[in-house]
């Protein structure tokens, strides 16, 4: 399935369906009164929050979502059937932006989320509505109201408990791989990961949710590379596993090139918790090994954890490190209960 994390919709509720002008028609029945009934409300668009879809694709492919109309009265004091809705399904983390990219609508992080983006016109008013005491027999009837149209942008943001930051090629797939039964591609060239990727990990009865995202070069908040683009996927993680590469020439230098870019960023990315552990050791010679140390623990200001995934070096002690914090950041959630979870019908406020 081909990732996508952002997309731009055009949406429309239904329009109201009219009011109807009858009088009712009978043998025997000489002075019959008005009969029309009202139309039917516009269906509404809305969008929930699914299991299951980890990607926007399906709205690169169809932008356009509209809502059907009322249908309208009829004699015999016949109301208008309501429009059917149109429910658009995202993934958990989605964000709704308004046609500028910046006004938050929603965001939906809790599976069973609703909210009504567009309002279906109401039905109008029969010609039975407006009978008086002075005007018994009235011929006229409301119009439906207009349905709501708009653009919006969806963008995703991965959630995950933790997610792997570095320089292209610091072994971040290759860790994935180990600890998930995530299949990202591995290659001993920069940039081989292009999309991020989610894992599942299992460690001492216990599971988090691990994100790899494409590697950080220098410059990158400028766009250099791949750019900044992907590090919003990150955002949401509770702690950061950065992973050193222990081949490259100095790993303080590397380790204060992806601190930077982090902090950087913003969006206090360079104050989430850290983890940090020096890649590849089973390539270096014992000398090698203790230079790199050396560097990284005076650059990270703390003793790195020594990783290899080829050998499995290291490799449950970062586990349960990630698992420590992820503990004592995360309380222990209940059970999700659908029926319990508020609807969002209108931007900006909840009904509970």
């Amino acid at each position: 399935m081909k990732f996508l994390d952002e997309a731009k919709i055009y949406i429309r509720s239904g329009n109201g369906g009219a009011g109807c002008v009858s009088f009712r028609r009978e043998k025997f029945i000489e002075f019959g009164g008005p009969d029309g009934g009202d139309g039917g409300k516009g269906g509404d668009v809305w969008v929930e929050c699914v299991d299951g879809l980890n990607t926007l694709i399906d709205y690169r492919y169809q932008q356009h979502f509209k809502a059907r109309s009322g249908t309208h009265g009829m004699g015999k004091n016949r109301a208008g059937a309501k429009g059917p809705d149109v429910v658009l399904k995202v993934p958990k983390g989605t964000q709704i932006f308004e046609d500028d990219g910046e006004t938050l609508i929603a965001d939906l992080t809790e599976l069973g989320q609703r909210v009504r983006l567009a309002k279906g016109g109401n039905g109008g008013f029969g010609n039975l509505h407006f009978t008086t005491s002075t005007n018994r027999a009235p011929r006229h009837a409301n119009p439906g109201q207009e349905g709501e149209e708009r653009w919006l942008w969806l963008k995703l943001k991965l959630i995950a408990d933790a997610g792997l930051v570095g320089l292209p090629n610091a072994g971040k797939s290759t860790f994935l791989a180990t600890v998930t039964a995530a299949k990202p591609k591995i290659a001993d060239y920069p940039f081989t990961t292009l999309i991020p990727g989610l894992g599942v990990v299992r460690v001492d009865a216990r599971e988090f949710v691990l994100a790899d995202i494409p590697g950080l070069i220098e410059g990158a908040h400028e766009g250099l590379g791949l750019g900044d683009k992907f590090l919003s996927h990150v955002e949401r993680c509770r702690v950061l596993l950065h992973l050193v590469d222990g081949t490259s020439e100095h790993a303080g230098k590397t380790y204060k090139t992806i601190r930077k870019e982090l902090e950087a960023y913003g969006n206090a990315l360079g104050e989430k918790p850290e983890v940090v552990a020096l890649t590849k050791v089973d390539a270096l010679t014992p000398e090698d090994l203790k230079d790199q140390r050396a560097r990284l623990k005076r650059a990270a200001k703390r003793d790195p954890i020594l990783l290899s995934s080829a050998t499995g070096q290291g490799v449950e002690t970062v586990l349960r490190a990630l698992l420590d914090v992820i503990r004592a950041t995360k309380p222990e959630e209940a059970e999700y209960d659908p029926s319990e979870e508020p609807v969002q019908e209108t931007p900006g406020g909840w009904r509970p």
